[in-house]
């Protein structure tokens, strides 16, 4: 899912990608909501509510959506200078470095109730540190797919997939039709699988709080254990051979 870029890629590994990232993102945006009433897995909410606030000259509130966005973006920034730098040194396991940081920051955020004074500010620091983390997630799939896949925002998604659902009544080549087939059916499933993460995370969220952020830490495990796992068994096979 991770190792495999460039021709090397397939869309086996896209898809694989895209469903357990995109459920992670629902369960971090529905317990982000439920619990500070933040949507953390996308900014275009929050440069609407950054306006208003400074519409109606409440400043802090407008400096607070200022840094939900840079955190944000700060993410993004961070995991591209991993990425870029993991390249430059030849390092095959790049991913690792950005998804240890989303994994450790997750759970944190999990335990923050029991680690953290119950202030005013605990709000904003765990809508920051999820916006962060999904700065990092988002930008560490793109680039990995290179930009096939994103999992925490579905605007441009279902844009996409509106444009790709004309097309089947125009092209009628069988390659071309395949092609567009298989592409609607990865964004069908990022976005069946947000929902899916969404709906589990609200549910759970009603007995656990905040550590129903231990599922997508969990998943997040689980898919680096799978992938190393596979690359294990590909570099056995072929020494076997």
């Amino acid at each position: 899912m991770f190792r495999h870029k460039g021709k090397g890629r397939t869309y086996s590994h896209n898809l694989k990608l895209a469903s357990i990232l995109s459920c992670v993102a629902g369960l971090v945006n529905i317990t982000g909501v439920l619990s500070v009433s933040t949507l953390t897995t996308n900014v275009t909410g929050h440069f609407a509510y950054f306006s208003e606030e400074l519409l109606i000259k409440n400043y802090k509130m407008a400096l607070f959506y200022l840094l939900y966005i840079l955190f944000f973006l700060l993410g993004a920034f961070v995991s591209g200078v991993i990425t870029e730098w993991a390249t430059k040194h030849k390092l095959h396991t790049s991913y690792i470095i950005p998804l240890s940081i989303e994994i450790i920051i997750i759970i944190i955020i999990a335990f923050s109730p029991d680690i953290l004074p119950k202030n005013s500010s605990i709000s904003l620091i765990i809508s920051s540190a999820l916006l962060f983390a999904m700065g990092l997630q988002n930008a560490l799939v793109t680039r990995v797919s290179q930009s096939v896949v994103r999992t925490t925002h579905l605007t441009g998604l279902f844009t996409d997939l509106g444009i790709e659902l004309s097309q089947l009544f125009f092209h009628q080549q069988k390659g071309k039709k395949i092609q567009l087939n298989k592409s609607i059916f990865l964004k069908l499933m990022i976005i069946i699988c947000f929902f899916l993460g969404g709906i589990i995370g609200g549910f759970t969220y009603q007995q656990f709080q905040l550590k129903t952020l231990l599922l997508p830490a969990t998943f997040l495990l689980f898919a680096v254990w799978y992938d190393r796992l596979l690359f294990r068994y590909y570099h056995l096979k072929r020494k076997l051979r």
